[in-house]
């Protein structure tokens, strides 16, 4: 078998709720997304949603080569960009020919993806995540409510600009997940918008009141001895790494103890490149945490993965034009034994809402990230 050619469709469409952090926090519904279809001289395609229009610089190199190699390709993939960097489009177009090619694989294989990774369960715990810094307080309380209804009993809020509202919506959180669990998992992201200093007083502050399993972002994503600081300055465990790359990101920050979580997700150079990394992190003894992902297609990876924790979720109905073979039940997402990623895409949809180049709106930040330092200071 051969690969022979891709396609990249890019489709725009609104979400069923919009998503904000402390960096945007008027949030949006806006959805801009790819489908990227890699075909082969046998009639199998595999399929990817993600992908950029720097393809077209990285295929040649995968072209009219074996789709069941796929390390050996995704070394000559990241060999080709290594002088400039395996960063931004060029990150993400590995990304996407990556997974697309496992999926390839798994379908070759006629088997769900999670049993060619070698997997023995199709179960992920999930947690909820309602990227939720623009919701009120009654959005968030149906968001993780509902959440809770499929037997999630760990949640992320969003926080950073406002300490009381930050404590009244992890209430509510808390409130709603115990039904489930009397001790559920409360997490809290601040997206990097604290100084290190600023981030122990305000989550030492939290912890007074919560029982904090994580604190995400607490401090930038490649300050290693800032995060160790606050590692050593509060309670909870410090998680990062939505926004690394490759494993040259991570070993800083792991070998200086920099990170107590280690996320990775689609975007840390595909599926093999995140098995590299949850790889290191389990040689260090350190869990794995999986970043949400369009239909949750990155549970296959962590089905196999034995130091994985949990996955995030967010379920903001943004896969417009597929779905997966995956249900989310008693807190878990369990996926089906359709071939390949199960992504089930609906041709017809996407070319109704297909694209030729995006047109976001343009949200810019509010606040100064080195407003953080100081903003909203905790009351004793």
């Amino acid at each position: 078998m051969k690969i022979t050619g891709y396609e990249l469709v890019k489709f725009e469409g609104k979400a069923e709720r919009p998503i904000g952090d402390a960096n945007g926090p008027q949030g949006s519904d806006y959805v801009g997304m790819s489908i990227l279809i890699i075909d082969t001289d046998e009639g199998l395609q595999g399929f990817a949603p993600l992908g950029n229009d720097y393809i077209k610089n990285i295929f040649p190199v995968i072209e009219n080569q074996d789709p069941r190699s796929i390390k050996g390709l995704w070394k000559k993939m990241t060999d080709l960009v290594f002088k400039d960097g395996n960063e931004g489009e060029k990150n993400q177009a590995i990304s996407a020919l990556d997974i697309a090619l496992w999926d390839l694989k798994a379908k070759i294989n006629n088997e769900p993806l999670w049993k060619t990774l070698g997997a023995n369960t199709n179960l992920v715990k999930a947690y909820a995540s309602g990227i939720d810094m623009c919701l009120d307080d009654n959005e968030i309380s149906t968001f993780y409510g509902r959440m809770a209804q499929k037997g999630i009993d760990a949640g992320k809020l969003k926080v950073g600009l406002d300490f009381e509202s930050d404590l009244n919506r992890i209430s509510i959180m808390k409130e709603k997940l115990s039904v489930n669990n009397n001790r559920p998992h409360i997490c809290i992201d601040s997206n990097e918008f604290w100084s290190p200093k600023q981030a122990i007083r305000y989550i030492n502050e939290i912890e007074t009141k919560f029982d904090i399993t994580w604190a995400e972002e607490p401090a930038r994503r490649w300050d290693y001895a800032g995060l160790k600081k606050v590692s050593d300055g509060i309670k909870g465990a410090v998680a990062t790494g939505e926004n690394l790359n490759s494993i040259s990101d991570f070993t800083p920050l792991i070998r200086n103890g920099g990170v107590d979580i280690v996320q990775v997700g689609m975007n840390t150079t595909g599926i093999t490149g995140a098995l590299q990394v949850a790889n290191l992190a389990y040689a260090y003894e350190l869990p794995v945490a999986m970043m949400n992902c369009p239909g949750n297609i990155m549970a296959h990876l962590a089905a196999v993965l034995p130091n994985h924790f949990m996955m995030e979720v967010i379920d903001n109905g943004r896969e417009l034009c597929f779905n997966t073979d995956q249900n989310i039940e008693e807190g878990f997402i369990v996926m089906g034994d359709s071939p390949g990623l199960g992504l089930n895409i609906d041709f017809k949809k996407l070319n109704s809402i297909k694209v030729d180049k995006f047109n976001p709106p343009i949200d810019s930040p509010p606040f100064s990230r080195a407003d953080g330092a100081g903003f909203y200071p905790p009351k004793p």
